[in-house]
């Protein structure tokens, strides 16, 4: 599934945690409390994730390849989702600092991964490869630092992380739909492979806000049968959790 080499999603990894943890260090006691940009989830929430997805990535990178993988979270979604919740209780600072500690030791873990480890199993999607799990701690880096909405947003999203997560969330078109993409001054990208047709239009990094489930900044308009519609529907996102996230 490569789309780009190992050396050059290594490096918008290392760039995209970097800016992670600059902004995760901007999240005091008031900031934390606030909503995040993450329907449902304060900025304590999205912290809280972070420790715990970077925790079980580095998990992963450390035994990939291993005779017998293991998923990403021992007690699966709903352990996972109730860690959040009981992390997300931690006083700001200590939470903050934990969270950097996870995300420095998985920056760890990837600068110590070289292209021999590339195909590597893990327990990613159940047996993912390395590279999976790379390009999903990519999406999770760049995705949820938008999420605290503390200066970044989606129009921070280069055009190859755009292009990349037209692909990886095309799975979230339902079967009997088929969305074509009109990037601004871009080709048309077509997703899925149903009947029920409907053109979306705005910038590349609105379109995969869309598609990524957060909000546009600018218009995404829809059409279908040459008339305006609203947006269409799309089905969960992709999950790293074995059996759904």
């Amino acid at each position: 599934m490569s789309e780009l080499t190992q050396q050059e999603l290594t490096q918008r990894i290392l760039t995209a945690l970097e800016t992670l943890r600059e902004t995760m260090a901007t999240v005091d006691a008031a900031a934390a409390a606030e909503p995040s940009a993450l329907p449902g989830w304060n900025r304590a929430h999205l912290l809280a994730h972070i420790d715990g997805f970077a925790r079980a990535a580095t998990r992963q990178l450390e035994n990939a390849g291993a005779p017998e993988t293991f998923p990403m979270y021992d007690d699966g979604p709903e352990g996972r989702d109730a860690d959040i919740q009981m992390t997300a209780l931690m006083h700001a600072d200590a939470l903050v600092g934990r969270a950097t500690e996870a995300v420095q030791a998985l920056e760890s873990g990837i600068r110590t991964t070289g292209p021999e480890h590339w195909a590597l199993n893990t327990g990613f999607r159940g047996s993912g490869s390395l590279e999976d799990l790379f390009y999903a701690i990519w999406r999770e880096s760049v995705i949820h630092t938008s999420d605290f909405a503390l200066g970044g947003s989606v129009a921070n999203w280069e055009p190859e992380f755009c292009a990349h997560l037209f692909v990886e969330l095309a799975a979230r078109v339902p079967e009997s739909r088929r969305y074509i993409l009109q990037p601004h001054g871009a080709q048309r990208i077509t997703l899925g492979h149903g009947e029920e047709t409907t053109v979306l239009s705005g910038t590349a990094f609105d379109l995969a806000a869309w598609l990524a489930g957060r909000e546009p900044l600018g218009p995404v308009q829809a059409t279908a049968d040459a008339d305006g519609t609203a947006l269409p529907e799309l089905g969960p996102w992709p999950s790293g959790v074995k059996n759904g996230k």
